[in-house]
């Protein structure tokens, strides 16, 4: 059996891997074990994995390998962030950002190779789109974090490139991971799905993961969203509000956090900002106010300071809680709606790329 033809153990969630080492005479705690030796610990060989039987790791290593993504570009912002180039397959790359703030540590994961939703002002989806990620690349960006970069990672947000909830089952299955005491132990707190707003798909998610949620926004009507975000032709505002109260009803701890880009005469007007607070009335919410982040060819340009904390103060007054978020790894096009990685794009047939990459070897058994 060839590498490709193995199971890459870091696309199974703890109860698979108790199901497989069964199916090579082990028990269910050496499925445990195992979990545990790859994600608590990051080993990569299986015969470092002492705690199994030869006959177990023989039977392991005939049909799966412990593969994670290849960091070919690493890159540090003056503000410390670091942004990671991963190498996938078709010769794709994407891209994960780690934030680090005084008691944490920020983890920006991908979900998809480019992004197909096409926001106006979002560098991502200007790329194209080819791919979803599988649960390895996923939940490898975090394995990439913790063990080969040795990062401390308390929070991992699902905002890097690609919509989360369009590739619903492999983003909830590593989220879980991410969850597991035996791997990562985040809470439901610490990790964050951002979406632009796939009603239905939001609906599914309030069924099977209590993970926080942020709503890419961006606009206070439908006119407006429609032209920034375009899935909201598919899905207004009249169906992705009451989606999201519904997703927090029951737990008093929970905001909606929602995400809006401050656009240079677009969205930024006190007249805006009315609409802004009329639409969220009677939703528990929390407001980032982030400033635009430019890339080469877009028609926007950032709101003046000036007007961001205008804006803000008026969103304060009627009771919205609203900060504006510090741009960070801007100088590294690590900030928010600036990740491109390398995508191929099926329907151009072009390669949009990145940066010259540095090399830092693959971790596979």
């Amino acid at each position: 059996m060839t590498t490709e033809q193995k199971i890459n153990l870091l696309d199974l969630d703890q109860e698979a891997m108790e199901a497989l080492v069964q199916k090579f005479g082990g028990k269910a705690f050496h499925g445990r074990n195992l979990f545990k030796w790859v994600h608590k610990h990051g080993v990569t060989v299986l015969d470092d994995m002492t705690d199994l039987s030869k006959v177990l790791r023989a039977g392991l290593k005939t049909s799966s390998v412990i593969q994670v993504p290849e960091v070919v570009y690493d890159q540090p912002s003056l503000d410390g962030t670091h942004k990671w180039v991963l190498e996938l397959s078709c010769n794709n790359r994407v891209e994960s950002v780690f934030i680090p703030e005084d008691g944490r540590g920020t983890l920006c994961v991908s979900s998809q190779v480019g992004c197909s939703l096409d926001c106006s002002f979002c560098s991502t989806g200007k790329q194209g789109y080819n791919r979803n990620l599988s649960v390895s690349e996923i939940i490898g960006q975090v394995w990439v974090a913790v063990h080969l970069m040795g990062k401390r990672v308390t929070n991992v947000v699902m905002m890097g490139m690609g919509e989360p909830l369009a590739n619903f089952d492999a983003v909830v299955d590593a989220m879980g991971i991410m969850q597991n005491d035996l791997a990562y132990m985040l809470s439901k707190y610490r990790i964050t799905l951002s979406t632009s707003g796939i009603v239905p798909a939001l609906q599914r998610l309030g069924q099977v993961s209590d993970v926080s949620l942020a709503v890419s926004l961006h606009a206070p009507n439908n006119e407006l969203r429609d032209q920034l975000v375009p899935i909201n032709r598919k899905y207004p505002l009249e169906q992705l509000i009451p989606a999201c109260r519904e997703f927090i009803r029951g737990d008093k701890r929970r905001k909606i956090t929602w995400e809006y880009v401050m656009l240079d005469g677009v969205n930024d007007t006190d007249q805006h900002a009315k609409q802004l607070i009329r639409l969220l009335e009677g939703t528990p919410s929390k407001l980032n106010l982030i400033p635009f982040n430019p890339f080469p060819g877009t028609e926007y340009n950032c709101s003046a300071p000036e007007r961001i904390e205008a804006f803000r103060q008026r969103l304060l007054r009627s009771g919205i809680i609203a900060l504006t978020r510090k741009t960070r790894g801007d100088d590294i096009d690590a900030a928010c709606g600036q990740l491109v990685g390398r995508v191929r794009d099926r329907s151009r047939r072009s390669l949009q790329q990145n940066s010259i990459p540095m090399s830092v070897p693959r971790s596979a058994v």
